[in-house]
């Protein structure tokens, strides 16, 4: 159902069984699936498809241009995966063609008000970002993460799966899976405990992981200390996924207590 206020292009793609609200505004080459619920008073533009079951409220601006000065109206994409609900005043942007021309976000993902997804972000699954936090352009959002509010995610940082960033940080670091991060300009507090065990991962391998996080961390030489691993830790998909994302090629530093 489409509000007789609404401002739908004729060539937008929009599914029988999504709802706009009134005065709301979409433009030609959005792509609205089933199911999708639009409040009043949304603006969704550019090359943007949403997937089904999303809630997007009042106010939130979607796949308006990038607020990048080398964009130069060139063709990108916003992906919106599916079940995601999108709150009163969130920004999300398409990518740039410098950062591979895409914005992609996952599904069941939390968007809390005025919250700002940046061009050619990549957000995973589950994910919540909490009221008033901006991703910087070009950072990778990993599954089941939380966000704390009014924090602020710099541009090219990593937050690996099932980090919890406190409220009020400042995200200059990549963050490891697992990892809990605070502060003004963050460092690493541990690890999310509390996250792991109500995912139900089995108490061994939280154990595992604990005690090759002391490992990892006992220095600021992280290479060297996780070339001295234990093999048995090593074996661990936990501390797998971390020593992996610690290893990977970043833009940024490795978030440490020592940060």
């Amino acid at each position: 159902m489409i509000h007789k206020t609404a401002i739908v292009d004729a060539k937008a793609k929009i599914a029988s069984s999504a709802e706009i609200g009134p005065y709301t505004v979409i433009g030609h080459n959005v792509e609205i699936g089933e199911n999708v619920k639009i409040h009043s008073h949304v603006n969704i533009s550019g090359n943007t498809i949403i997937g089904k079951g999303n809630k997007i409220y009042p106010f939130a601006s979607i796949g308006n241009d990038p607020q990048d000065l080398k964009y130069n109206n060139e063709e990108t994409k916003l992906i919106i995966g599916d079940n995601n609900k999108i709150r009163e005043y969130v920004t999300i942007n398409p990518g740039t063609e410098g950062g591979g021309g895409l914005t992609k976000i996952g599904n069941n993902c939390l968007f809390m008000i005025s919250s700002h997804i940046a061009h050619d972000c990549y957000v995973g699954n589950n994910v919540i970002i909490a009221n008033n936090v901006p991703l910087g352009g070009h950072a990778i959002i990993e599954d089941n993460v939380v966000i704390g509010g009014n924090s602020a995610v710099q541009q090219f940082t990593r937050i690996g799966k099932m980090a919890m960033i406190g409220g009020m940080t400042g995200v200059l670091h990549d963050v490891i899976p697992y990892g809990l991060s605070t502060g003004n300009r963050n460092t690493l507090n541990g690890l999310n405990l509390i996250g792991l065990r109500r995912a139900k991962f089995d108490n061994k391998e939280i154990l595992d992981l604990s005690e090759a996080y002391k490992e990892i961390f006992a220095t600021k030489n992280l290479t060297e200390n996780i070339n001295k691993l234990n093999g048995v830790f090593k074996e661990n998909p936990l501390v797998k996924n971390v020593i992996e994302f610690i290893t990977k090629d970043k833009k940024r530093s490795i978030c440490t207590p020592f940060s």
